[in-house]
């Protein structure tokens, strides 16, 4: 299936590529090799193929969330006293993330 020049323009343009004439052209013949391949897989009698959504048979393991170092109130005090700057029970640190939109 060839895929036509106004075709990867629209799809350049939907990416937001900004694609040279020997990108396009690049871009069209292998995404018509994709497209005939596709066709070549949809010949394919999947008629009594069960939907399979995982192959390895792996499952998510979950664990209790437990705390794992307990830690008293004045341990939880001393730690933050040695902050360079906190506010009540919180260590106090520069911010990692500007929103820059706001």
């Amino acid at each position: 299936m060839a895929i036509s020049k106004k075709d990867i323009d629209h799809i350049a343009e939907l990416a937001r590529l900004g694609l040279s004439e020997k990108e396009k052209k690049k871009y069209a013949k292998e995404l018509s090799g994709i497209l005939d391949y596709m066709d070549k897989l949809n010949e394919i009698n999947t008629e009594r193929v069960q939907p399979t959504a995982q192959v390895t048979g792996l499952k998510n393991v979950f664990r209790k969330d437990e705390d794992a170092h307990k830690l008293d109130a004045d341990k939880i005090k001393k730690i933050i006293g040695q902050a360079p700057q906190r506010e009540d029970n919180f260590v106090k640190t520069k911010p990692i993330l500007e929103n820059k939109w706001i």
